[in-house]
């Protein structure tokens, strides 16, 4: 008898139980790093969260919300979105796109950005078709791709560096027009575009918006919109919504997130806008998953773009606000790096800040013949010998550009002064014993 039960769990264990579609997509930097940064770190400016509240209005909307009267919101809502929420969001950003919105069937709320990009990728993208994916890009990007099915297709930045020896900017990171262009055919379905784009906190300008924006409607090409970090701009730059422009609303779907809206990374509160022809494919790959998002986080959310509105463009916005306190950390960060030779590259948005670790190279060997790239061993070596922790930028490149781009780190801005000040200390040591005798 126990011979064949031993026989019998043999045949059943020996079948592969994985579906295809999630071959090589199973490594992730973040359960890596955030492991790495939870052991040794003394200092995290790795992972893309604030270390500061959220802002009190939005924090006693959630308490409202949750000890109110109304015991409606501790159950189940609308799955696509609580009516206050979609109500305001359609408002809101309807006055931004200069367009009127149905909220019923132009707004999507969602378990997070992270969530829109799933649906995005599992309703819009079939089997053999390409998605242009522009580097560097946010890591989900290819393996959401290659789980539905389709080929993801990479068109780096250029780096243009400056010649005057000013600090470099991310708007020193730039399309070639050619190269774009050659990576569009037949089988392209879609475009991502993140801007502000995280790593780089590249904030794309007008003119390189029309150039995708005339490729994709060319070509009859989708455009998947992440535009999580759009309140975040500094310097005066502006924000534009590639949904605005000529021809890009009926192929565009934009993603927004109010965890990076109002700082509050844990409420995996997302959103989809867009044409209903793009979005009732959505809905239905968002039934058949998650189904339905948190009802008080949404109410509270709705209240939060409710003053907002009331607010817009005026000086006691938190859309004003926010970023004007962001840019000030990183300015002092910019600070901080460029004093000790971490070359920083100053974002034009975003929560992140690159850095150009060459200067620090001498401190960790090389290996050669390696097949780990040079950032990542640094950016282990830096937080379990010096407890910073920042995330290595080749994790942002596919495969085959990895090593093209292995000599700059991301840290995160978006901390507490007291944070930064404590980063700021380290690498002030750092420096001290380098070039001590």
């Amino acid at each position: 008898r126990t011979h064949f039960l031993s026989l019998s769990l043999q045949a059943k264990m020996s079948r592969p139980v994985q579906a295809r579609r999630l071959e090589g997509t199973d490594k992730n930097i973040w359960v890596e790093f955030v492991k790495l940064a939870a052991t040794y770190s003394k200092v995290n400016l790795g992972q893309g969260f604030p270390d500061f509240p959220p802002p009190d209005f939005l924090k006693e909307s959630f308490v409202r919300a949750l000890s109110g009267e109304n015991y409606m919101l501790h159950q189940y809502t609308r799955a696509f979105g609580h009516p206050p929420l979609v109500k305001i969001l359609a408002q809101f950003f309807g006055k931004l796109l200069g367009r009127d919105l149905d909220p019923m069937t132009n707004v999507m709320v969602t378990v997070g950005a992270y969530q829109a990009l799933f649906c995005c990728f599992q309703a819009l993208v079939d089997k053999g078709d390409e998605v242009i994916i522009i580097e560097p890009f946010f890591d989900c990007y290819e393996p959401m791709v290659k789980m539905a099915g389709g080929t993801p297709v990479f068109v780096p930045l250029r780096l243009k560096a400056p010649k005057d020896g000013k600090l470099m900017s991310s708007a020193d990171w730039q399309l070639d027009p050619a190269e774009l262009a050659s990576k569009f055919s037949e089988r392209t379905k879609a475009i991502v575009l993140n801007s502000p784009n995280n790593p780089l906190g590249k904030v794309f300008s007008r003119e390189e918006l029309e150039l995708i924006a005339d490729l994709c409607v060319k070509h009859d090409v989708l455009c998947i919109s992440d535009e999580v970090y759009e309140w975040l701009v500094y310097d005066g730059k502006e924000h534009i919504r590639i949904a605005s422009l000529r021809g890009m609303w009926d192929r565009t779907v934009t993603i927004g997130s109010a965890g990076k809206t109002f700082s509050a990374t844990g409420w995996k509160v997302g959103w989809t806008v867009g044409p209903n022809r793009l979005l009732q494919h959505l809905r239905t790959v968002h039934q058949n998953s998650v189904y339905h998002c948190a009802t008080i986080a949404q109410e509270a959310v709705a209240q939060g773009f409710q003053r907002e509105l009331e607010l817009y463009g005026k000086p006691d916005s938190y859309f004003v606000q926010l970023p004007k306190e962001l840019q000030q950390k990183r300015d002092w960060l910019v600070q901080s790096l460029d004093a000790v030779g971490m070359k920083p590259i100053i974002p034009e948005g975003t929560y992140f800040l690159v850095a150009d670790i060459s200067k620090f190279k001498s401190d960790v060997p090389d290996v050669p013949d390696s097949d780990e790239p040079y950032d990542s061993r640094f950016a282990k070596w830096m937080v379990k010998n010096k407890g910073l922790a920042a995330i290595p930028l080749s994790a942002f490149y596919s495969g085959a550009h990895k090593n093209s781009y292995n000599h700059f780190i991301r840290f995160c801005f978006a901390k507490e002064e007291a944070t930064l000040k404590a980063a700021n200390d380290i690498l002030q040591k750092w420096e001290r014993e380098k070039t001590s005798p």
